[in-house]
């Protein structure tokens, strides 16, 4: 809570002798002073108890009133920019009650996302973020100057006309009428975030004090959590098994097979090398990194399968673990892989990582917290996900529960 004090500066006298009363506000341990333009001599200042007393010169009263309405002034301008924005400090409340501080709130949504991606393209630069991410963020930015001009007829758009109207015309708008790559609409998940991606970047200009508010909070829609696809041990052991007769889907099978008993997303196996290769104490092999997406720790112990893989690599000009290859390469030679290995999915990198979850680990009663450990996830409710669609796990328990019915 802000907290005003008044005092007198007793360096300094006008003419008449008086030394001018000057506040002290402060605000979560810190402080900063202003002047109040009143003046009183030491005197009446130390007689008074500082004009709290009853007084009873007109000057003295004109005084304190203009020292309530100061503190009261104060009190109110921080209530009012707190509202908004709870990082609120000292400096905006001096310069708001000086009239210096800049209209805040009233910036074109478009420049502000320049502003972020732009913060945040260092942030991939650094290594601090994935490409993807910044891909994200970019494509976030197109589509919603894509709304503005098209259902606007405008090139930029203040934050402060956002409305509720403009915000679920905007979610109807990328559901149903945005194209790309000639695919009209987006489905709803990517609606979702695609919204996200909004309220980061109004976070974003809150925290920097650019704007006040934040207008995408209104939109509450859900992801809607799909069973996830991955492979059965029947199908692992086929793509396992089968040689291929071109080197292209021999590679994007043991990448493929790499990242099944790993659960290593594209973006992390990618960026794997030699150094990510540690050996404990009991000469146990470990990858050991941080998922690029969440800077969470994810180390997985090197199963026999992996090892293999590894040894067939070795001899990689470069430090890298695995070959190079695209996400969108090894999607597309995925199909060509469930084809020929007789597999009716829809095969992607992703699909090997839902197989870790579930086939590899889960269904082979490895915990669900060393589970989620190694997957780098954030919540254990991530994890619990892959538990829910595991009829082998349910088998399991009602297998001992039907020994105590026998």
């Amino acid at each position: 809570m802000i907290k005003t004090f008044f005092y007198l500066k007793t360096d300094k006298q006008n003419n008449e002798g008086e030394s001018p009363i000057y506040a002290k506000i402060k605000l979560q341990g810190k402080t900063t002073t202003l002047s109040t333009g009143r003046f009183i001599n030491k005197e009446r200042w130390d007689f008074t108890n500082k004009l709290r007393n009853q007084l009873r010169l007109n000057s003295e009263k004109i005084s304190r009133t203009a020292l309530d309405s100061l503190e009261n002034k104060i009190e109110s301008i921080y209530f009012e920019l707190s509202k908004n924005n709870p990082n609120t400090n000292l400096l905006d409340v001096k310069n708001t009650l000086n009239g210096k501080s800049k209209i805040v709130g009233d910036l074109d949504i478009l420049k502000l996302f320049k502003k972020h991606n732009d913060y945040f393209k260092k942030k991939f630069e650094a290594g601090e973020r994935s490409k993807a991410s910044l891909q994200k963020y970019n494509r976030a930015k197109d589509l919603l100057t894509n709304y503005i001009k098209v259902k606007h007829d405008k090139t930029s758009f203040s934050i402060t006309d956002i409305d509720n109207q403009f915000v679920y015309n905007l979610e109807s708008y990328l559901k149903y009428e945005s194209t790309f790559k000639s695919q009209v609409g987006i489905s709803h998940n990517s609606v979702v975030k695609y919204f996200q991606c909004f309220k980061t970047v109004c976070k974003y200009g809150i925290k920097r004090n650019l704007i006040n508010n934040n207008p995408f909070l209104i939109f509450d829609e859900k992801l809607v959590i799909e069973e996830a696809i991955f492979l059965t041990k029947d199908e692992l052991e086929r793509i396992e098994v089968k040689e291929f007769s071109t080197e292209r889907l021999n590679r994007v099978k043991d990448i493929f097979l790499f990242s099944c008993y790993t659960g290593y997303s594209p973006v992390d196996v990618e960026k794997l090398t030699c150094n990510n290769l540690i050996k404990d104490n009991d000469d146990s092999l470990w990858i050991k990194t941080n998922r690029a997406k969440t800077k969470i720790k994810s180390n997985v112990p090197v199963l026999p399968p992996v090892k293999r893989i590894l040894d067939k690599y070795s001899h990689l000009d470069s430090d890298r673990l695995l070959p190079k290859i695209s996400n969108q390469k090894i999607n597309e030679y995925l199909k060509e892989i469930a084809d020929l290995c007789r597999i009716n999915k829809k095969l992607t990198h992703y699909v090997a990582r839902h197989t870790f979850a579930t086939t590899v680990t889960l269904g082979n009663g490895v915990g669900i917290e060393n589970v989620s450990k190694m997957m780098g996830h954030t919540r254990i409710t991530m994890t619990q996900h892959y538990a829910k669609i595991l009829d082998s796990n349910v088998k399991k328990d009602m297998d001992e529960l039907s020994l105590k019915f026998v």
